[in-house]
């Protein structure tokens, strides 16, 4: 079906109003004239608008158009990932924020220079920043071939006007800006989805009816506790894996970290993290709900086979097109959140790629910028790298069956940069040479199994034509962060041999590379010599680690938080005024005699081992 002017009408009010908040928030407050207004929005943020915004941009277009489909196909095992949400937001709300808070920086990547050295720093920042540069061009190309190719949306109409419009609003407006038109299109996105399950369920019955078909279907999963690691779904890889992938997510992510630190408060910043768990269970559970609505009314009323979507990620547009074609309005309203979807991760990793860009590999260099010309630059750097997005769209629809390559490599990285950060935070032997080592292994590992699965997939299933808008299935993005090409829909053949290795399940990917990266790294530094206690900065220890060591024995506990050790010994390491070239981040000198600023609560004696270090306020 074709689009209608009032369908149009609802898109085009969506992008106008993204537009108009960030021309609010460029015309009003200080105006964006500072880097803490437009990178943290001063960091004044409450946690309900943080909270919606790390919603949005966990919930992309990718994860509208895949989590259904995945459901349509498989059933609702998928679900049993919301079991992994609990702990994948209860560590990082009580492990990595405190340690990021307290610390005042801007970048993620600032916590491993002060850790580990500049090198670190560096090698951290170019994997963040290839990670999103190959990926946003992706998330923002993927909907709209998928849209073209169902309803005759031009396609680089919406790409261009998408790009463009979170240009304007997130080089204008800075972080304050994208906040809130996540707020917004959160709710677009929620209406959307109500919209889609009501009128669906009232077609084929009710809800009721829905769920008793489904059931008798064989699409209502129970709880397989299988353990085996090359099951593609089982409770223990959804649940457990889960948790990992969140961390990679919630716990270290720029784009994630960056609305942790733009709270006005820790207490805020922990409050927003609590606040995610129950809107992403409702927003978990309403993409169920739509992948059962679409099964049972394709089996009361299936299309013809010349309207049969030719890919998964085309199954939910089908169906809202079939659903919806007499409600005229609604369409439209999918196609907002949809977009809405696109728009909130694509705006994240612009203003993430901006701040990473200039707090790690500008300010460092030139540390005399003034606060002018360095806000200047920062917005500047927002609007180069949306046009470097378009660009990253072109390149995708180039691609063909590559495109999904492209998404996979954005999961390969998430897993190694989460061990990088538990290597600096709970293992104080861990030393600069240590920390690269651990990276270029849990990197090296990560594209040895991500691409060896993509080619064995590939094999088996043939190439599909250049510019198909073939998806991985999965599109949560939680899950993309980790995801390949999953296996067709009849069972493969059992592996044989290096084929094991490769049938790993995506969801232990994060856990198994973070791992990786943990045992290199211990292992380098011991053998190449831990970093001495007091080289250390206790601020960049995680408050937790004495609970955490206090069950492992003596010997092994002076192992692995360096005891004793001469400072002249701990090349690499300086003090946190060197470290930031003089560029003022808020950060306390650290030293042997350290006891921690206002609201920092730790305190450290120079005679005391580093996992004598403890969290006095709670």
């Amino acid at each position: 079906m074709e689009f209608t002017a009032i369908d149009y009408s609802i898109f085009a009010l969506l992008l106008v109003l993204s537009s108009a908040i960030g021309l609010f928030y460029a015309l009003s407050g200080d105006r964006q004239r500072t880097v803490q207004e437009f990178l943290l929005a001063n960091r004044d943020m409450g946690c309900l608008p943080v909270a919606l915004s790390l919603l949005a941009s966990f919930q992309s277009a990718v994860a509208i158009l895949g989590v259904p489909a995945e459901i349509f196909r498989f059933g609702t095992e998928y679900w049993f990932l919301g079991c992994s949400y609990f702990l994948g937001l209860l560590i990082p709300a009580h492990i990595f924020i405190p340690v990021f808070y307290r610390l005042h920086i801007t970048s993620t990547y600032e916590y491993l220079e002060l850790r580990f050295n500049k090198t670190v720093r560096v090698f951290g920042t170019v994997t963040f920043i290839f990670q999103m540069v190959i990926y946003m061009g992706v998330v923002l190309y993927a909907p709209a071939l998928a849209l073209n190719a169902v309803t005759g949306f031009d396609l680089w109409s919406a790409v261009l006007t998408m790009g463009l419009v979170c240009t304007l609003y997130t080089t204008l407006g800075g972080l304050k800006a994208v906040i809130w038109t996540d707020v917004f299109q959160t709710l677009v996105m929620l209406a959307g989805q109500v919209a889609v399950i009501v009128v669906g369920a009232w077609r084929v019955g009710g809800m009721a009816h829905v769920w008793r078909v489904a059931e008798q279907e064989g699409k209502i999963a129970g709880i397989d506790l299988d353990p085996n690691p090359l099951e593609r779904h089982t409770f223990w890889s959804l649940s457990v894996g889960g948790i990992f992938m969140m961390l990679s997510l919630y716990g270290v992510n720029q784009a994630q970290v960056q609305r942790y630190l733009c709270a006005r408060s820790e207490r805020e910043a922990k409050l927003s993290c609590y606040a995610v768990f129950p809107c992403q269970q409702i927003v978990l559970c309403l993409s169920c709900l739509i992948g059962l609505v679409m099964f049972v009314y394709n089996l009361e009323h299936p299309l013809a086979p010349s309207r049969r979507p030719a890919s998964s990620d085309q199954l939910v547009l089908f169906f809202v097109m079939d659903v919806l074609q007499d409600l005229p309005g609604l369409p439209g309203l999918f196609v907002a959140c949809l977009f809405s979807g696109a728009l909130s991760t694509i705006s994240s990793a612009f203003n993430s790629l901006a701040t990473v860009t200039m707090e790690d590999l500008v300010r460092p260099h030139f540390p005399g910028l003034s606060e002018s010309r360095a806000t200047l630059l920062s917005k500047l750097l927002a609007l180069g790298y949306g046009l470097l997005c378009l660009g990253m769209a072109y390149v995708s629809s180039m691609l063909g069956p590559v495109l999904q390559a492209a998404i996979s490599i954005f999961g390969m990285v998430g897993g190694p940069l989460l061990g990088l950060f538990c290597l600096g935070m709970f293992f104080p032997c861990a030393n600069p040479t240590g920390a690269i080592v651990g990276l270029l292994a849990g990197l090296a590992m990560a594209f040895w199994i991500g691409i060896g699965s993509f080619l064995q997939s590939w094999g088996a299933k043939g190439v599909p034509p250049v510019n198909s808008t073939t998806l991985p299935t999965v599109g949560n993005l939680s899950t993309v962060l980790a995801t390949t090409l999953l296996p067709p829909t009849s069972a493969p053949p059992s592996p044989t041999g290096l084929q094991r290795f490769y049938s790993l399940s995506y969801m232990w990917y994060s856990a198994h590379n973070s791992t990786t990266v943990v045992l290199v790294g211990v292992l380098v530094s011991l053998l190449t010599g831990p970093t001495p206690a007091a080289a250390l900065d206790p601020r960049t220890i995680s408050p937790v680690l004495p609970w955490l060591l206090c069950c492992l024995p003596p010997k092994i506990r002076r192992w692995l938080c360096c005891r004793g050790g001469d400072p002249a010994q701990a090349p690499g390491h300086a003090d946190t005024t060197e470290k930031s070239h003089g560029v003022p981040n808020g950060l306390a000198p650290p030293g042997p005699d350290w006891q921690g600023g206002e609201g920092h609560g730790y305190i450290r004696s120079a005679a005391a081992p580093i996992y004598a270090v403890q969290e006095t306020s709670f």
